[in-house]
């Protein structure tokens, strides 16, 4: 793999400095609020960005040798990213069509775009979670939502919501500091959290009795349609209750 290349696989590496690789991105609703997810049923959200993605792909500026077919590029680009389940790196998807770089494949994400724009289709492709991947426009939400309900019990509680709320906030975090916020016992809702990949433990406090710290992960950012942590609401951006 270029050097290049895996300048682009480092965005994989959580908030934390640790490899997600490990992670699995898990089958997770968060009670009708998901804003996100795969071609089979997520939407993008409808933040700054606009429905043709560029912002997200960047790729309008790249050079690009004159002797790649890009016609082919994005014909592979696409097909790529219409069977994947989560986000994948420019990186991946330039290693698995057999290019040394990923100006290509970016270049070939604007112009899929720019093509969807242009022919009012219903998806766009758009940054998510340090990768990639092609998502339904925020205005067909509730149509993909009727079909694609996910299992109840993979539903978020709105004690759930709380806990992981401080937790995206306040990270690193001990459950000590979270009871505190919440004012109750949260062992049960820190494990819920857990079994659906939405936080994990990023290591101990430096304070008597070392306990664990709490934080989010990348199935976290693909669940809520966040880019990075940087992409959360400001506070005095949140309804005040």
């Amino acid at each position: 793999m270029t050097k290049q290349m895996e300048q682009d696989e480092a965005v994989e590496v959580d908030a934390d400095g640790k490899s997600s690789d490990e992670e699995d991105f898990g089958d997770v609703d968060s009670g009708g609020t998901n804003s996100r997810g795969a071609t089979s049923g997520g939407t993008a959200s409808g933040g700054d960005s606009d429905a043709s993605g560029e912002e997200q792909v960047e790729g309008a500026s790249v050079e690009v040798d004159d002797s790649i077919d890009m016609s082919q590029v994005m014909r592979q680009v696409e097909a790529i990213l219409m069977s994947i389940e989560r986000p994948i790196t420019p990186g991946k998807v330039a290693e698995a069509i057999g290019l040394d770089a990923t100006g290509p494949v970016r270049k070939a994400m604007d112009q899929l775009n720019e093509a969807y724009t242009e022919s009012g289709r219903s998806f766009t492709i758009e940054k998510v979670a340090g990768g990639y991947q092609i998502l339904t426009l925020p205005e067909f939400r509730e149509v993909v939502g009727a079909l694609h309900r996910t299992r109840q019990d993979n539903k978020l509680s709105p004690a759930a919501l709380e806990a992981l709320a401080i937790i995206a906030y306040k990270q690193p975090v001990i459950r000590a500091n979270i009871e505190a916020i919440r004012g109750v016992s949260s062992g049960e809702v820190l494990r819920s959290l857990m079994d659906k990949h939405l936080v994990k433990i990023v290591g101990r406090a430096e304070e008597i009795g070392r306990p664990m710290l709490y934080g989010t992960t990348k199935t976290f950012l693909q669940v809520f349609g966040l880019s990075s942590l940087k992409d959360l609401p400001k506070s005095e951006e949140l309804i005040k209750p």
